[in-house]
């Protein structure tokens, strides 16, 4: 029998399956600027959302804090427990001053807001069965698993959104994860990013399968920008939003495959 939760709540239909929360965005006396990941990101992804008369306020989902009994869903109580030791955060977030810190401020300062954003994934989970289609801005933190962090992941949020389907939604029990990534060899053009994100969404949506986006990696400034882009993109094309019916997956100037090789 799954536990009783808070993340699984009703959301009027006048608001879109987009999640967010100012609680996302990692401040504390600039320790935050000692990484090159950008913590304040997802407040400048709404921003720029606000300033294109795409979103308010009164149309976005507030994301709830995962609890203790959420992320032990995925989480063994042993990380969990390590979690309080400043030491322990200080290694997954990559900030070493970290260490140095209390590990009650530790909580509310960083690993609050990464609690936020993984409640926020799960609730996006079952709003994209609901509605289609979802995206929580944060989350998406891939390097977590169920007992290690890293790469400033501390909780299993892709993972923990699809246990609770499986175990809370009739009818679901298969998922695929399409991790978007890119790292040191593998480049990709500003561009290539909002069509790639429009290539996954087309052929997804096409076929009528629910699809939830998650917006965290990318350790440059501009990364919040382009994560913008590519919903506006989304939007534009009918994608996604308040009444989106499904599309034809055929339908665009992008490929679905790349061509054969002979």
């Amino acid at each position: 029998m799954p536990h009783s939760t808070h993340l699984y709540q009703h959301v009027p239909e006048t608001r879109w399956p987009i999640v967010y929360s100012p609680r996302y965005n990692i401040t504390f006396m600039g320790l935050e600027k000692l990484h090159p990941f950008d913590a304040g990101k997802w407040g400048k992804v709404i921003s720029f959302l606000k300033e294109e008369k795409l979103l308010s306020d009164g149309m976005l989902v507030e994301a709830r804090e995962a609890s203790d009994e959420d992320l032990l869903v995925v989480h063994t109580r042993r990380y969990l427990n390590e979690l309080k030791w400043s030491f322990a955060v200080a290694t997954i977030t990559e900030i070493p001053p970290v260490i140095f810190l209390p590990n009650f401020l530790v909580q509310r300062k960083v690993l609050k807001p990464l609690r936020t954003q993984t409640g926020g994934t799960i609730m996006a989970g079952k709003l994209a069965v609901e509605r289609g289609w979802a995206i929580n801005v944060g989350g998406g933190f891939h390097h977590c698993s169920s007992d290690r962090g890293g790469g400033f992941c501390a909780y299993a949020d892709i993972t923990l959104a699809i246990k609770f389907l499986f175990e809370r939604v009739e009818g679901i029990s298969r998922a695929t994860i399409v991790d978007l990534d890119a790292h040191q060899v593998i480049s990709i053009s500003l561009q290539g990013v909002i069509k790639r994100d429009e290539l996954v969404f087309r052929v997804v949506r096409g076929r009528q399968v629910p699809i939830l986006m998650v917006t965290s990696g990318g350790y440059q400034k501009r990364t919040a920008r382009i994560i913008a882009d590519s919903i506006l993109n989304l939007y534009g094309l009918g994608l996604i939003g308040p009444e989106s019916p499904s599309i034809s997956a055929q339908n665009s100037d992008t490929p679905l495959l790349p061509p054969e090789v002979s």
